[in-house]
């Protein structure tokens, strides 16, 4: 089969759904078909150049190319999940989040612009009429699923896939250290951990690794550090290679992961494929689709106190920590994570 995989990107800034992209096509390739990655460039502000975007998909024609017919279209993220296909099969990483759980959130930007909430129907409209076009829709996470029930009243079946290099994680030793690899954004509360990391009883050291979105707030970020006094308990490790990760997932005590309502993470599945504990906090989303609090990680409240007390359990307690990590790897086994049961499961449905 011919295939396109439909996404938008933000020009510079790469994370997770990139990698999904990059991963599914892979694996497309690997099952001996022809897969193509269509990008497009996403502006968000102002909230009039949204639906600019939403009109660009919707005139995109990729039923052919070159005269060659284009077999299925699969959607990852709005608006490229808009494109009309007659065989189409969504898999969405997530909607525009700034017109739906983080509306009304102090993190939301849609709602502040003059044309905010015009922006925000049309984007809800578009979501209800159109996703259901398709002859199929999975998100990548139950929790994804949950908001398009909550929000729009469709169905979506959660499809798990396995982060990039999943066979090259290990485990090494249980260290002195706490890891927090994501890129440095507000939805991931980098600020919470460091706030938490200053009330701990402990000289626990805490490593971040990931770039940020925006240079403004890595200097806020490391503000806050030198004003709690954690020069020396924090180290800024950037962008790594991924054979530093690996490396630094393998040698931690446990992994702190706090983000607000995140779609889906890749750092919990990491962790577990490294066999450390996972610290989240419990309504970070899709991280609690694989924490097993007191089994796999601690599942902390989102408060400075609650998220130091759980870093010192894990310092105080490193045996634990090293059997919580231990259940984790066994559990990520056992949810038959794959790129094979991805494509078997997309392509058939496209094949309805």
């Amino acid at each position: 089969m011919r295939i396109l995989i439909a996404t938008v990107q933000v020009p510079f800034i790469k994370g997770g759904a990139e990698s999904h992209a990059e991963g599914l096509r892979e694996a497309l390739c690997q099952a001996g078909h022809e897969a193509e990655i269509v990008a497009v460039p996403f502006k968000w502000y102002p909230p009039e150049r949204i639906l600019d975007q939403m009109l660009a998909c919707r005139l995109f024609d990729i039923s052919e190319a070159a005269g060659v017919p284009i077999d299925l279209m699969i959607g990852l993220k709005f608006p490229a999940y808009l494109i009309p296909h007659q065989n189409k099969v969504l898999w969405i990483l997530h909607q525009h989040r700034t017109a739906y759980d983080l509306w009304n959130h102090p993190l939301g930007d849609l709602k502040c612009w003059p044309w905010g909430r015009q922006v925000r129907d049309a984007i809800r409209l578009a979501d209800r009429t159109l996703i259901p076009q398709a002859k199929a829709v999975y998100a990548n996470s139950r929790n994804v699923a949950k908001r398009l029930q909550d929000f729009c009243g469709i169905k979506a079946k959660e499809l798990y896939h396995p982060p990039p290099h999943a066979d090259s994680f290990f485990h090494a030793s249980t260290g002195d250290y706490l890891f927090f690899p994501s890129r440095l954004s507000d939805l991931k509360r980098q600020a919470l951990a460091l706030i938490a990391l200053a009330r701990t009883r402990n000289p626990i050291r805490l490593i971040f690794a990931g770039e940020a979105d925006n240079p403004l707030y890595e200097r806020k970020l490391k503000r806050l550090a030198n004003r709690l006094r954690l020069a020396d308990r924090v180290e800024w490790r950037g962008r790594i290679t991924e054979e530093d990760k690996r490396e630094l997932y393998a040698n931690c005590l446990a992994v702190v992961y706090p983000p607000l309502d995140e779609d889906y993470g890749y750092v919990t599945l990491e962790a577990m494929l490294s066999s450390k504990a996972v610290i989240t906090c419990n309504d970070s989303g899709g991280p609690l689709e694989f924490v097993v609090d007191r089994e796999t990680g601690i599942i902390s409240a989102p408060t400075p106190d609650a998220l130091a007390s759980a870093m010192d359990f894990m310092y105080e307690s490193p045996n634990i920590s090293a059997a919580y990590g231990k259940r984790g790897r066994e559990r990520y086994e056992e949810l038959d994570i794959s790129w094979d049961k991805v494509v078997r499961t997309l392509l058939s449905s496209g094949q309805r």
